[in-house]
């Protein structure tokens, strides 16, 4: 038994890796998911794994040098960029005398800091419960069941662990209703933006690569945005006009390298807002030396959770942070198509929404229509989308002047008494062989 520390904010990061030299870029996030949890870093330690020790994941020799570490450097939290078993990390702690946390919990403790709005704590509440499921231990002994039959012996008939256990699950059971709940009107909403025929955009990328900063820049929102990882959870949703219409932009929870398969789960209404949308804004750090690498995690994340298969299209931010780096719009004949822009400074936002109109087929139509009296309905339905520019009405009916998306005229002219629309749909072009 120790005293644990109530600060545990001087943290030493321990680095394992498998053969070969240590992933730099590997050590390096871990390092920004620790300050990120308001740690400070008294040192990083790398440690060789060939075989995992099943008790303490770490070799003797290692945790004999880490421990002489952590008292040199007064830290009071060690940090595991690894996902440690709980009896690995209690015999972590029992050697070390320190707090130990694996990289799963030092994510979870960041979700923790950051959820701001009612879904987000229920989810990192949840996802804390079940990581907290698998490392309860027996902490007293007063309420255990006793051995034998004897009068006065005989306890309650459950341990404290079994209590705790019990209780904990009865949390979760409550908090997965409450969940259910949040996602069955965040459903409602989702369908009724679908009924808009509004097409859906949705920003993914890498924590940190300025998805919130671009989010804000485009919609004029107010969402959370900070130079650190995960600065915010929660999904957010506007409207933004492009040339060619209106479309439904929604800000998401960012990605990063093995992300906790709890947090997978906890986050599913999250990440729909991906898995449902149209369009995938894949935003990523144009100055960041690995960001390839980061690509191919994003993509494999998506894969993950089911939205591999939607278009992408890349945004290039912070191209203020290259020299000689200017806006741009690549297409390249094969890959997805590539924008740099900087979000921050405002930079080549013109071309992002040329491009995203380009991309989701806004054309506009503009002519005028006559509607007989028994159109009524599909006048008050182009009122509705804003796409009445001029009326007049005289004995035969209405004459509009209208200026509207040709995806909108097209989806209308299919319905019934929408056949008014279809003189000015272009004629369709024939395929030739």
């Amino acid at each position: 038994m120790f005293e644990r520390s109530r600060k545990g904010e001087h943290a030493l990061l321990i680095q394992p890796h498998a053969g070969g030299p240590p992933d730099d870029g590997a050590s390096e996030e871990f390092t920004d998911l620790a300050r990120s949890a308001g740690a400070s870093i008294a040192a990083l330690l790398t440690a060789r794994i060939d075989r995992p020790n099943p008790s303490t994941l770490i070799g003797s020799g290692k945790l004999e040098e880490i421990k002489a570490a952590a008292e040199a450097t007064g830290a009071d939290l060690v940090l595991v960029n690894y996902p440690l078993s709980p009896g690995q990390e209690r015999n972590l702690e029992k050697y070390l005398e320190r707090r130990v946390l694996d990289r799963t919990g030092l994510i979870l403790d960041i979700f923790a800091q950051r959820a701001r709005s009612h879904e987000g704590k229920l989810q990192v509440e949840l996802a804390q419960l079940k990581h907290m499921a698998t490392r309860l231990v027996r902490g007293w002994t007063h309420l255990e069941r006793q051995r034998g039959g004897s009068i006065g012996l005989r306890g309650p008939g459950e341990t404290q662990l079994e209590t705790d256990r019990r209780l904990l699950q009865k949390r979760v059971e409550q908090l997965q209703k409450r969940l259910e709940k949040v996602e069955v009107q965040r459903t409602q909403m989702r369908r009724a933006r679908v009924r808009s025929e509004l097409p859906r955009v949705a920003l993914v990328g890498y924590t940190n690569a300025g998805k919130s900063t671009l989010f804000n820049t485009l919609t004029g929102a107010e969402a959370y945005a900070a130079d650190q990882l995960f600065a915010t959870l929660d999904p957010t949703v506007r409207r933004i006009e492009l040339p060619g219409g209106g479309v439904v932009l929604a800000d998401t929870v960012g990605f990063v390298r093995d992300l906790p398969h709890e947090l997978v789960a906890a986050f599913r209404s999250t990440l729909s807002e991906a898995r449902e949308a149209d369009l995938l804004l894949h935003v990523i750090d144009a100055a960041d030396p690995l960001r390839e690498e980061r690509i191919t995690q994003v993509d494999e994340v998506l894969q993950a959770i089911g939205a591999g298969d939607i278009p992408q299209l890349l945004v290039f931010n912070k191209i203020d942070r290259i020299e000689g780096a200017t806006p741009r719009h690549d297409q390249p004949n094969e890959g997805h198509e590539r924008v740099w822009i900087s979000a921050r400074d405002g930079a080549g936002l013109d071309v992002l929404k040329e491009a995203l109109a380009q991309t989701l087929g806004l054309e506009r139509i503009i002519g005028t229509v006559h509607l007989g009296e028994r159109s009524a309905r599909l006048r008050s339905r182009l009122h509705a989308l804003g796409a009445v520019r001029g009326e007049r009405h005289d004995e035969t009916g209405w004459h509009l002047d209208l200026d509207m998306a040709l995806a909108d005229a097209r989806r209308l002219a299919a319905e019934a008494g929408g056949h008014a629309l279809e003189t000015l749909l272009p004629e369709p072009v024939e395929d030739t062989f």
